[in-house]
């Protein structure tokens, strides 16, 4: 087990890492919204949440050579379900086919008060 840390993301805000290694899959943790530069969320709303957690998890994943079109299985976590279309335009951005696995699902909160958290499962 390996853990896979990068400065090009944000820091785990707590006892766990963005992403752990096992063997050839990557795991990452939920990433929220937050710029890693400014440590705040981008301007705007879903979309704009949508594209910086993606980023996050891009990043993440480069520092292990992997790429987007290698990741198999993505869970998205909205604050409301009526920001679905927006996020799924956004996300169609960062996926290609064949696109990976997905589960959305709407929960009561994010940390934050974030509007999305995404996390995925890539193969090396």
């Amino acid at each position: 087990m390996k853990p896979i840390n990068t400065q090009k993301a944000p820091a785990a805000i707590g006892p766990y890492s963005q992403a752990i290694q096992v063997g050839n899959l990557v795991y990452t943790s939920g990433q929220l919204p937050i710029d890693p530069t400014t440590g705040a969320f981008p301007e705007g709303g879903i979309m704009e949440q949508t594209r910086q957690s993606l980023t996050n998890v891009r990043a993440i994943l480069k520092e292990t050579g992997i790429s987007m079109s290698q990741v198999v299985k993505t869970t998205v976590f909205l604050a409301d379900m009526n920001d679905f279309a927006d996020m799924n335009t956004v996300y169609s951005e960062f996926f290609s086919e064949p696109y990976p696995a997905r589960s959305a699902v709407a929960v009561k909160t994010l940390p934050k008060g974030a509007l999305v958290e995404i996390e995925v499962v890539a193969e090396a």
